[in-house]
Formats: structure tokens, C-alpha cells, sequence
């Protein structure tokens, strides 16, 4: 991505808007990513600092990303030092991308101290690091390890710039001397020794010098006049001094692909110029889906894990259950032999290990060989054999309930899964995860302590028609959605025998018509396992034919006198 020492030196000037703000309040909603809401006389807004390596940023942000119940010990320790603190600086040093934070601040003896914020933007070296009045780290988003990095990132420890390298600011030197330096990078396509020679620049804004240049990418020994690369130079550095906009690349179907503080013509028009107000709007635009995906992801992945392990213990055991049951049903041959040696008890003598007899099962009276325990007589044989068709009698009627409640477990832990597909929030992962606690999958380790838990937040939507539609997203929501919060005459849609959200629409005592049942099942089609086939059977029916079976697992529900309709949920 093109988060440069030009972009940040535009994205800086931007932020000087946040100078004379004093730190209302301090927000920690992942371990990389910080939000402070900023206020002064006629100005509110939030400040976000992202450390992630991905989407390292600092941007003015519209978003409100949601924060733990608990505040992680960082965002406790910046409450202590920069709560109520007044910003008296943004600065960027050179064209590094580094964006610092200088704060006047109120120590707990009441003195006025200057503590600062460092912001590092270095890709996968991204930091956030506290300085206080002495120029010491108080402490960072990623301390360092002592024994292998290069600087020391460590509560106590001298603060120190990385390393700087020895490349040249394109608005403080003399093009010819930039193209001078160009041309010594000897057989080296031209946008590589532009970013060997230019601070602050990104592959990016060198492919389009070059671009703008010659038409392509060249090598510096095939330039042959200086003059399109001079004026090329001089133009950015104009831009870098005081031009340039805020633009971002998209592909046809608008996905963001690259941003940049000049205007790119190198890709013709593979990709969409999308022009923003300010360089904030564009970083949250660029990166706020990507973001929110990224923590939901994070937040879930140990719910994931968990459920994905149950699932396969489940589908494990459930084999060799079927395997053991398989063996029960082939038990005939054990009554048989009982009965063979019971027949011809005067004909077997005591201590031989195994005896043949005419089978009178068999239409052709063939003889058949029947292996004996040596140890037992030949009534005890028989008993034995009898006692082992028995007990195979037995465990195949246990069996087989057990096989189906594996095959219950198995299809409610897929709801499950597909619940965490779903989720849109940590809301939503909490209440999977209080649904998994219930279910006895998680233990639950505050069993003395009773918490009321919030009324499920249920999404809506209004059909064609204006009828109310509702979609829960997991089993919990699905049964709130179901038992609590429809009425009788409600109309209920599942996915038929698919995984899926229950969808209720609130009919108020009318019929829907069919473009809102159509409406209907299309959510439901796109909200269950089956979002991308086609020709989704989905069954639906008034709310009083659906019942929840008493000690039913969370989700499951049974349903009667419903209807099926046909949607397809790859077409809107």
C-alpha cells in the first residue's frame, strides 16, 4: 500500500486540525488499534492509531469500532497519563513515516509535564510507543525483544528513531542531483533507482514517474534526455510542498486496491480514480471493511477452534459408533451357534476346541464348525454364546439412540459454526459464546455470579411491500427471534433440512403478499449454509405451527402445515 513518506507528510498537515484538542477519552478496541475522543471549542472527533501491520494508520475516523467490556492494561495506563492531556503538536520527522503526538499533560503531583505519541508506520515494525517528560518509553503496543531487535522497545528504555536511510528528500534537493544519483544506479530499471535515491517515496509513486516520464518502466541506462524526468520530479515535489488530493484505486466491481496523495494514470483504465475530501475519509474508506472483518475474525477465531474441534470428536466417535453398531447387526451366527451346541450337547465332548454339526438352518443340512472355549463345558458354550447375543442384542439398541444423538450434536454444532460465519459484532460472539457456556461446552468459570444478559439485537429489514422482516444471525437469536419476539400470526421461513437463520415477517394480523414471502425466503436462502446454490428450498409457516421440544438444544425447533418456495440467493 502506498502509506509513504508523501502520504504521510500530507496525512500530518491534516491532523495539525487536532492541535489545542484536549483527550476527552481513551478507547483500546484491539490489542494494535487506538481511539481518542479529541475535543475542543467547535471541533469532536475521533482520533484512531492503528499499530496492525496490514492497516498501520493514524486518521481522524467516522467509524465507532467496539471496545472490550474490560479495558486492556495499555488503555488504562494511556488513561493515566494522557486523560484530559492537550495536544500541542503534530509533527512528522523528516519524511520518515512516523507521525508524533506532543501532549501537555498533568502528572499525579499536579506538575504540567510534556509526554508524547509516537506513531510508526512501518509495515509489520508498526508501533505505538508513550514517551514521558524524559524522552523514556513508558510503554508500547509491541515491546521489543531484548535479546534479538535492533532498538529497545521497553518500558524505561531510551527512545531512538529507526534507523534512518540515506536517500534524498525530493523537496529539499535539486532535481538535477536526484537525476544525477538516478543515473549511477547502474542497469537498474529507473522506478527501482528512484526508490533507491527518493525518501519518502513508494513503489507506486516511482512506476508513475517513470509512467508519466518515458510511458514505462525503463532502465537508467536507456535515458536519453534528462528533461521529461526533471519536470516530472519538480511537479511532485510541488505536490509533496503544496498539491496533491486524496485518491483511491478500485477494480470494476469497486473493491479498493491502492491509494495515493497524487494522481495515478499508470493503469489506464484497469482501475476506477476515486477523489475523497480529505486523506482521513480515505484511509476509513480503504481500510474500514477490511478492519471490522479483521477483528471480527480475531475475536471468533478461538470460538472457531472450539467448535471445530467438537466437530470433529463428534463426527469421530459418531464412525465408530456406526462402525460397533454394523458388527451388532451381523449377531445371528450367535443364536445360531447356541442353539446348534444346545441340540447336540450328547454329542460334544468336554475340552475340544471347536466342533462340527449339521445345521438345520441351513435348507441343506451342510455341517458347520463351531469354535469352543475349552475352559467350559458344552452347556456353558451354548450359554455363552447365548449371553454374547444378548448382550449384541443390547448394545445395538444403545447404539442407535447414541448414534442419533451424535447426529443431533453434529447438525447443532454446524448451526453453530454457521452462526459464527455470521456474526457482524463482539456482541454477537459473546452471545454464541454464552449459547456454547449454556450448552455445557464452555465452563463457566463465574458460576455464583448471575448476570442478566441483554435482549438479543435482532436485524431488520422492510420488504417491497412494507412489512417488517427479521433475521436472527445464531441459535440464540433464533430463539428469541422465534418464542419471544413473533406473534402468533407472524410468518416463519427456514432453509428446508439446511442450517440457517430463523426469519420471521411481522405480518400485524395481515396476509404478506408474495413478493414479500418471496423477500422473506430469499433472506433466509442467503443466510444459511446453503447462501451460494441455487434453487433453495425454503419451508414457511405461521408462527403458532412452530414449537420449541421441551430440553431442545438451542436453535432447534419443530414446524407443521408449512409451504415451500424456491428462491435462488446469488440473484438480488
Amino acid at each position: 500500500m502506498a502509506l509513504d513518506g508523501g502520504f504521510v507528510k500530507k496525512l500530518t498537515a491534516e491532523l495539525n486540525e487536532a492541535v489545542d484538542c484536549h483527550i476527552d477519552k481513551v478507547y483500546q478496541p484491539s490489542r494494535d488499534e487506538l481511539v481518542f475522543l479529541l475535543r475542543k471549542k467547535g471541533f469532536a472527533k475521533r482520533l484512531l492509531m492503528s499499530a496492525r501491520p496490514s492497516a498501520a494508520r493514524v486518521n481522524f475516523t467516522e467509524s465507532k469500532p467496539e471496545n472490550p467490556a474490560v479495558p486492556p492494561n495499555f488503555c488504562m495506563l494511556l488513561r493515566k497519563h494522557f486523560s484530559g492531556a492537550k495536544i500541542i503538536a503534530v509533527t512528522q520527522p523528516k519524511t520518515e513515516r512516523i507521525i508524533e503526538f506532543s501532549f501537555e499533560a498533568t502528572n499525579e503531583m499536579g506538575d504540567r509535564v510534556n509526554l508524547k505519541i509516537i506513531c510508526e508506520l512501518i509495515g509489520n515494525q508498526s508501533n505505538i510507543i508513550m514517551l514521558g517528560a524524559d524522552g523514556r518509553i513508558i510503554d508500547a503496543v509491541r515491546r521489543s525483544d531484548i535479546e534479538t531487535a535492533k532498538r529497545l522497545i521497553l518500558p524505561g528504555a531510551k527512545y531512538e528513531y529507526p534507523e534512518a536511510q540515506p536517500k534524498r528528500d525530493i523537496t529539499l534537493t535539486d532535481e538535477a542531483e536526484i537525476v544525477s544519483l538516478v543515473r549511477n544506479q547502474n542497469e537498474m530499471p529507473l522506478s527501482k533507482a528512484l526508490l533507491a535515491v527518493c525518501d519518502g517515496l513508494s513503489p507506486l509513486i516511482c512506476r508513475e514517474l517513470c509512467h508519466r516520464a518515458f510511458g514505462n518502466d525503463i532502465l537508467t541506462t536507456e535515458i536519453a534526455d534528462d528533461e521529461p524526468l526533471y519536470r516530472e520530479i519538480k511537479l511532485l515535489a510541488d505536490a509533496l510542498k503544496n498539491g496533491g488530493k486524496p485518491i483511491m484505486l478500485t477494480d470494476e466491481n469497486s473493491v479498493p486496491k491502492d491509494f495515493s496523495f497524487y494522481p495515478i494514470t499508470q493503469y489506464g483504465n484497469l482501475y476506477k480514480i476515486a477523489e475523497f475530501e480529505d486523506y482521513s475519509s480515505l484511509l476509513d474508506a480503504f481500510y474500514g471493511e477490511r478492519d471490522s472483518l479483521s477483528r471480527i475474525a480475531k475475536a471468533s477465531g478461538e470460538l472457531n477452534r472450539l467448535v471445530n474441534n467438537l466437530l470433529a470428536r463428534a463426527n469421530k466417535r459418531l464412525n465408530l459408533r456406526l462402525k460397533e453398531l454394523e458388527e451388532c447387526k451381523n449377531r445371528e451366527h450367535l443364536r445360531i451357534y447356541g442353539e446348534l451346541i444346545k441340540a447336540n450337547l450328547y454329542l460334544i465332548p468336554s475340552g475340544v476346541p471347536c466342533v462340527r454339526v449339521p445345521n438345520f438352518y441351513d435348507e441343506n443340512m451342510a455341517e458347520i464348525e463351531i469354535p469352543l472355549d475349552v475352559a467350559l463345558t458344552p452347556q456353558n458354550n451354548a450359554a455363552k454364546y447365548f449371553k454374547e447375543y444378548k448382550k449384541s442384542y443390547t448394545a445395538e439398541q444403545s447404539l442407535t439412540e447414541l448414534t442419533k444423538k451424535d447426529r443431533e450434536e453434529i447438525s447443532y454444532l454446524e448451526t453453530v459454526s454457521q452462526g459464527l460465519s455470521r456474526c457482524k459484532n463482539s456482541a454477537d460472539i459473546a452471545q454464541i459464546k454464552e449459547e456454547l457456556t449454556i450448552s455445557g461446552y464452555i465452563k463457566n468459570r463465574n458460576q455464583n455470579v448471575k448476570r442478566k444478559s441483554p435482549a438479543p439485537t435482532i436485524e431488520e429489514h422492510i420488504s417491497p411491500d412494507g412489512f417488517k422482516v427479521l433475521v436472527g444471525k445464531n441459535n440464540m437469536q433464533n430463539d428469541y427471534l422465534t418464542t419471544k419476539l413473533s406473534d402468533k400470526t407472524d410468518m416463519w421461513f427456514h432453509t428446508k433440512e439446511i442450517h440457517g437463520s430463523h426469519v420471521v415477517v411481522k405480518c400485524g394480523g395481515e396476509e404478506p403478499p408474495q413478493s414479500t414471502i418471496l423477500f422473506a425466503a430469499l433472506l433466509a436462502a442467503k443466510n444459511s449454509k446453503a447462501s451460494a446454490s441455487s434453487n433453495v428450498p425454503v419451508d414457511y409457516t405461521m408462527i403458532k405451527y412452530v414449537k420449541k421440544p421441551s430440553g431442545a438444544k438451542p436453535g432447534m425447533v419443530i414446524y407443521t402445515t408449512n409451504k415451500t418456495v424456491f428462491v435462488n440467493p446469488n440473484e438480488e
